[in-house]
C-alpha cells in the first residue's frame, strides 16, 4: 500500500477514468463540504500483524493488477484465500475446516443450471438454513475461493448453509446475477427440506458483491410477496456506485481491493449508464428500508466499501430496521472468512452467528419469522 494519499483532485481525476459514463458523472461532482479532512490530510489505514502477514503471503503469490487484465486472466489470479492456504501451511495448521457433510450440487433455476455446495453440520436437525453469496465483484471467484466462510457458519450456526454461484459479468451483465441469486432464495425455500432443514427458518448472508445481492434478494422478496429472510448478514456490502467516499480516497490503494479494481467490476458489470443506478445495486438509492428482515452489517477499515456499509446501516436504522453494525479496524476487505490466521475475523463470524442463532430462535418453528426485539 503506498503511503501517500494521492489529493482529492487527483483522486477525483483517476475515479473519472471509468468506462460507463454513469460512474463518471458521479465522480465528477464534488466531495469536500464545509469542515471536511482533504484525502492529504488523512493518513492511510495500516494492517495489524496478522492481516499484513496474509497481505504480505499474497504479494509473493505474484498476482498481477486485476484492472489491467482481462476477466479470464482476472479470475486465474492468486487470491486472498491462496494467500490464507499458504500461510496455514507456513504456521503448520490444517484446514480447511471440517464440516460432517459437504455436497456439491446444482440449482436448476429458471435462469439455468447454477452450481452449489452444501454444508450440512453435524446433528440430525431440523436445521435452520443459510443461504450464502460469495463476492467477486459479480466478475472473478467461485464456490472454491469463497469456501472457508460457509464452513464456519455451518459449524458456528448449525444450519445447513447453502452456497450458490451465479452467472458472471461481462458474459452475463446486470442483472443476470441478481436474478441467479433471488432464484437461488426461492429454490432454497422449496428444496432445503432435502436436507431435513426448516424452510421456515432462512437466513441470507453475502460477502462484498454478494452482500449487495443479500440485501436486494430482501427488497425483491419483500415487493414480490415472497417469504423472507429471519435475517440478513452484509459482509462489506457494495451499497452504491458512486466510489467517491471517505474511505474510496482514504484506500484507494488497498490491497485486496482497491478503487481501480472497483471500476474495472463496474466497467465490466454494466451493461448500461443507468444499470449502475438500479437501487437493487446502488442500494442506498432505495427509497425505503422500511419492512425489511433484521440485518447485520460488518465492514472492514481498509476497504474502499467501509463508508458505504456504514451510510447503509445508518439508513436502514433510520428506517426502522433492526440493525447490527460493526467495523473492525486493522484489517482489509476479504478478511471475514480468514478465521485461522487472523482473530478478528474469527471475532466478526462470532457475531454473525450470535445473531444468526438469536434470529433463528426468535421464529416459531413453522411460522412466519417473529418480529425482533428492539435494542
Amino acid at each position: 500500500m503506498n503511503s501517500a494519499l494521492p489529493t482529492l483532485a487527483s483522486a477525483a481525476g483517476r475515479l473519472l477514468n471509468v468506462s460507463f459514463p454513469a460512474l463518471a458523472a458521479v465522480c465528477a461532482l464534488p466531495i469536500l463540504t464545509p469542515g471536511s479532512v482533504s484525502a492529504q490530510d488523512a493518513a492511510p489505514p495500516k494492517a495489524d500483524p496478522q492481516m499484513q502477514a496474509v497481505l504480505d503471503k499474497l504479494a509473493l503469490l505474484g498476482g498481477k493488477p486485476i484492472e489491467s487484465l482481462s476477466p479470464e486472466e482476472a479470475r486465474k489470479q492468486p487470491t486472498p484465500a491462496d494467500a490464507v492456504k499458504a500461510l496455514m501451511k507456513d504456521q503448520g495448521k490444517e484446514g480447511p475446516e471440517k464440516v460432517d457433510d459437504v455436497d456439491d450440487i446444482k440449482l436448476k433455476l429458471s435462469t439455468g443450471d447454477v452450481k452449489g455446495r452444501v454444508y450440512k453440520p453435524a446433528g440430525d436437525g431440523p436445521f435452520p438454513v443459510i443461504l450464502y453469496i460469495h463476492g467477486g465483484g459479480w466478475v472473478i471467484a467461485d464456490l472454491d475461493t469463497y469456501d472457508a466462510t460457509p464452513r464456519a457458519l455451518a459449524n458456528a450456526t448449525g444450519a445447513v448453509v447453502i452456497s450458490t454461484h451465479y452467472r458472471q459479468a461481462p458474459e452475463y451483465k446486470f442483472p443476470a446475477a441478481l436474478e441467479d441469486t433471488f432464484g437461488a432464495y426461492v429454490w432454497t425455500l422449496g428444496n432445503a427440506h432435502r436436507w431435513n432443514a426448516n424452510t421456515k427458518k432462512v437466513a441470507i448472508v453475502g460477502e462484498s458483491a454478494g452482500g449487495n445481492m443479500a440485501a436486494a434478494i430482501c427488497m425483491m422478496a419483500k415487493d414480490k410477496g415472497v417469504q423472507a429472510p429471519v435475517h440478513q448478514v452484509l459482509v462489506y456490502p457494495v451499497a452504491d456506485t458512486g466510489m467517491d467516499t471517505p474511505s474510496y480516497l482514504e484506500n484507494a490503494d488497498a490491497k485486496p481491493l482497491n478503487a481501480p479494481m472497483m471500476k474495472w467490476f463496474a466497467g465490466h458489470t454494466f451493461g448500461k449508464p443507468e444499470d449502475a443506478q438500479n437501487p437493487l445495486v446502488a442500494l442506498l438509492k432505495a427509497k425505503s428500508f422500511k419492512g425489511l428482515p433484521s440485518a447485520t452489517i460488518i465492514t472492514a477499515q481498509i476497504d474502499p466499501l467501509r463508508s458505504e456499509g456504514e451510510a447503509l446501516a445508518k439508513r436502514m436504522t433510520a428506517d426502522g430496521v433492526q440493525v447490527t453494525y460493526q467495523n473492525y479496524d486493522g484489517v482489509a476487505h476479504e478478511f471475514f472468512g480468514m478465521a485461522s490466521v487472523v482473530d478478528k475475523a474469527k471475532e466478526a463470524q462470532g457475531l454473525v452467528a450470535t445473531n444468526l442463532k438469536a434470529a433463528f430462535a426468535a421464529t416459531p418453528e413453522g411460522g412466519a419469522p417473529a418480529k425482533p426485539a428492539a435494542d
